[in-house]
């Protein structure tokens, strides 16, 4: 069954470079990002390790767990870290599944057969602390994920849940966001959006960042 942007995440239990993960269990009440790499030993994954494992301060003030998952098995996957570390200059934190019998590659369709049939594309899943997923991004082997991007997108997925707001093209945190349209009562707006706003148009209406 394909997965979408609001599909529960299926859950697995799965060794790790850290032991057993169950998947759900080990979610808890946090965030997570599970985010797929080709092959052990490879060069773009190497750099995308290591750039997750220098942004653990950042996922962690987002409550944000991460999860990589490649093909190979978990031994490889310990050997591979020293490599890691050595070019990355960053001490790996945090926990790569080894997947050698396909079983989450196969549950979250990280493999694409026109592409090849034995390894994972770079897929990125966001996933909420009820479990569901929130954000779906898919790279091609050859292309570096921008982390940067990622931790964006997970902003602006937890300001819009605490607050009746979308964020528009480009926003960072901080910057105006958009009044949902299912806030029409002009009491309503006043409440929730104390700052004012500014209709540009019936549904686009700019606001500061609530919160902020």
């Amino acid at each position: 069954m394909a997965l979408h942007i609001g599909s529960i995440a299926p859950d697995f239990t799965q060794e790790s470079t850290e032991g057993t993960i169950h998947f759900h269990q080990w979610l808890g009440n946090s965030w997570g990002i599970l985010f797929s790499h080709p092959k052990d030993f490879t060069p773009v994954c190497t750099t995308e390790l290591g750039m997750t494992a220098r942004l653990k301060s950042e996922f962690d003030k987002r409550n944000v767990k991460v999860l990589g998952v490649s093909v190979d098995d978990v031994a490889s996957h310990k050997r591979w870290l020293g490599d890691i570390e050595e070019t990355q200059h960053v001490k790996m934190n945090f926990p790569i599944l080894g997947d050698a019998d396909r079983k989450v590659s196969k549950l979250y369709d990280m493999i694409h057969p026109e592409w090849n049939d034995t390894l994972t594309v770079r897929s990125v899943f966001v996933i909420d602390p009820n479990k569901k997923i929130r954000l779906i991004i898919t790279y091609p082997a050859s292309t570096g994920r921008n982390f940067q991007e990622i931790l964006r997108a997970i902003d602006s997925l937890q300001l819009t849940d605490k607050y009746t707001v979308a964020t528009p093209a480009d926003w960072k945190p901080g910057e105006d966001v958009i009044i949902a349209p299912s806030v029409t009562d002009p009491k309503e707006l006043k409440e929730k959006f104390p700052k004012g706003y500014k209709e540009l148009k019936p549904y686009l209406r700019i606001t500061p960042q609530p919160g902020k």
